[in-house]
């Protein structure tokens, strides 16, 4: 077993075609080694079918959100306190915290039992946009016996270094400042969150240009999925013997 271990995670699986487009190249391609699926988005069928293909490791991005203008989803349970005006899903996570606790488990039950009739093994829970209902979180991760893979929840998995938030870096060279992180790695087991997805019309199509998320669609994803492929990336991890890794091997 190498000193430094490093678990690369792929958020979103199911939202799109292109992010499920850009989790597969990641896998197929660069250094991705797991990816969180929302059971209730559009996409999600086709997601699924292709982690289980390519055999990468999956875990619950449970879903009380759906942020996007133009594509929208919303709870597979009855749950009326989780719905905006149109029905579906709040916009925002502190929306989504003022739904009833009980909805919440409900629906987490729910987005599970979809999942592992798609023949999913889910082996860690994680938010989608952030932590609402907390209790629902927890529920999650008692009757799938597996962890949260950041610290706000208990039982969550332990970093050696602070998450690695690819999203986050600078659009500009994101491969080179991702290579240049996992130079200053320690011994220790650490994570880099991600959201790759393909150049799309469909991608680009998800909320308005101008809107404050727009960020988070096709600017962030192209960046991140270029980063993960990326021969520098690839190189600094074999150089130092970097053990790539998903949260079911620890």
């Amino acid at each position: 077993m190498s000193e430094i271990r490093l678990v690369v995670q792929g958020d979103d699986l199911g939202m799109c075609r292109a992010v499920n487009e850009g989790i597969e190249q990641a896998f197929t391609d660069g250094i991705l080694t797991q990816t969180s699926v929302m059971a209730p988005t559009p996409w999600f069928g086709e997601g699924a079918a292709m982690a289980k293909r390519q055999g990468i490791a999956t875990g619950l991005h449970l879903t009380f959100t759906c942020e996007w203008d133009y594509l929208r989803w919303g709870p597979l349970s009855q749950a009326a306190s989780l719905r905006d005006a149109d029905g579906l899903f709040h916009r925002t996570v502190e929306a989504a915290a003022e739904g009833r606790a009980e909805d919440g488990i409900v629906e987490a039950n729910a987005q599970i039992d979809r999942a592992q009739a798609a023949g999913l093994n889910l082996t860690y829970v994680d938010p989608h946009m952030g932590v609402s209902i907390t209790p629902a979180y927890e529920a999650a991760c008692e009757r799938l016996g597996v962890k949260f893979m950041y610290d706000n929840i208990n039982p969550h998995h332990e970093w050696d270094s602070p998450v690695i938030w690819l999203s986050l870096m600078s659009r500009r060279d994101r491969g080179a400042q991702l290579a240049a992180v996992l130079e200053q790695l320690g011994p220790g087991t650490h994570m880099v969150m991600a959201h790759p997805a393909t150049d799309t019309e469909e991608l680009r199509g998800l909320t308005p240009t101008d809107a404050q998320n727009y960020f988070w669609a096709q600017p962030t994803r192209i960046a991140d999925l270029e980063a993960l492929c990326a021969p520098e990336v690839r190189k600094v991890i074999e150089s130092r013997n970097i053990e790539l890794i998903a949260a079911r091997d620890i």
